[in-house]
């Protein structure tokens, strides 16, 4: 059994069997690095019409640097999710070993980090997408 949740004075309360937490882990991170992955692949396919971006007619105009933006912002959400889930797992693995002394509140900081890493990746696409596409200048 593995402590999953946690009273104010940092006792465990809530426990799970470890192979349920195998499970839900694997299963976020089979559902994060296949279906949004596999939405990054096919950005290109959907049309610009349907697409909920501010400028969207500038943006048709420069179809591939949208289509790079929009791939590098679902894999760049790839990437904080899967690193949510790694410090999520080593936080827990941590607080149930006997070999470390630390109570919950010792990664209070985890909650942060991982909030704060999806706030900045939420809130970046949309403040790119309302500046102007970068015109290509050739230097020829």
């Amino acid at each position: 059994m593995v402590a999953v949740g946690f009273a104010s004075s940092g006792m465990a309360e809530n426990y799970l069997e470890k192979d349920t937490i195998f499970y839900i882990a694997m299963g976020l991170i089979v559902f994060n690095n296949v279906v949004i992955a596999a939405m990054a692949r096919s950005i290109d396919k959907v049309p610009v019409s349907l697409l909920p971006i501010p400028n969207r007619r500038a943006w048709a105009e420069h179809r591939e640097e949208l289509n790079e933006h929009l791939t590098n912002w679902l894999y760049c959400l790839v990437a904080a999710i899967n690193t949510i889930v790694a410090l999520s797992l080593f936080a827990l693995a941590t607080l149930n070993s006997n070999q470390f002394s630390q109570d919950v509140f010792s990664f209070a900081w985890l909650f942060y980090l991982g909030l704060g890493m999806l706030i900045l990746i939420f809130v970046s696409l949309p403040l790119r997408l309302l500046r102007a596409p970068v015109p290509e200048i050739s230097l020829d």
